[in-house]
């Protein structure tokens, strides 16, 4: 199911990685491994009829080594089916993940695998082993609160410049759907994006190394929104080059006591 839309600009993604709790509640910490953990996105809409296959084979991915975001996106709400899910942020993601791809339009169900287009999704899962490169930056991610978190990024050296962003995603929603091209239909969903939040852009001295010769390391701190009660959640942080949408590292922020 295809979209007219045919603005675009350029932007990436972010990976994942257990977390580990250290007792109590508000100590819950994450570090990334030497390889890239690959970060998938998804994105469809409830009320695209093409859609709930790439939903339920996301949902297949939990458990696996990678970071899985599916963003709803509202463009087919006029069909007569709102999805609740979805965000402007979403389309506006999409759409310049398209221009750093070169594609003319965006589409539903469309996944991307660390910034690229990835239309063969459905029979191709070793490409999500052979996604598995060396990491290019470091990444700590700890709760320091409730709703509360703090990552320190550490780019490896000569790295010029990195992006990143924030996501919180759920796990176990979903929807009778009453209108539209799904009606009638159960629809069941992982992985769903319920904030995004962009962490800005960095610029390193003496291409990613102190005058010493040592990476940089930055502190990025986040507030998210409450957990849903009943939804097991994700605290995700992935960087990215700016410039190409590579990714760089990513990590995934489970802790406990955040589904009460």
């Amino acid at each position: 199911m295809f979209s007219k839309a045919t603005k675009f600009i350029a932007l990436c993604a972010l990976g994942a990685g257990a977390g580990t709790a250290f007792g109590m509640k508000t100590q819950c910490s994450a570090s990334s491994g030497p390889l890239i953990t690959p970060v998938l996105e998804l994105y469809t809409s409830e009320g695209c009829s093409s859609c709930p296959p790439a939903d339920t084979w996301a949902s297949g991915l939990k458990g696996k080594n990678l970071l899985v975001q599916a963003f709803h996106v509202g463009y087919w709400d006029y069909i007569g089916w709102v999805d609740r899910f979805a965000a402007p942020a979403h389309t506006a993601r999409q759409r310049e993940l398209a221009g750093s791809n070169q594609l003319r339009n965006i589409y539903t169900p469309q996944v991307l695998l660390n910034g690229r287009d990835w239309p063969q999704w459905g029979g191709a899962p070793s490409r999500l082993a052979d996604a598995r490169e060396p990491a290019r930056a470091h990444i700590t991610l700890t709760r320091l609160a409730d709703d509360q978190f703090e990552a320190t990024v550490t780019p490896a050296a000569g790295t010029p410049a990195w992006a990143a962003y924030w996501t919180v995603t759920e796990h176990g929603h979903n929807s009778r759907v009453k209108a539209g091209e799904n009606a009638g239909q159960f629809l069941k969903h992982d992985f769903v994006v319920r904030q995004y939040t962009q962490a800005g852009e960095y610029k390193n001295r003496n291409s990613g190394a102190s005058p010493g010769g040592e990476p940089v390391p930055i502190k990025l701190g986040f507030r998210s929104i409450a957990a849903t009660p009943g939804h097991e959640r994700q605290i995700n942080l992935v960087v990215f080059a700016p410039q190409s949408g590579k990714t760089l590292q990513a990590v995934s922020l489970s802790c406990p006591g955040e589904t009460s």
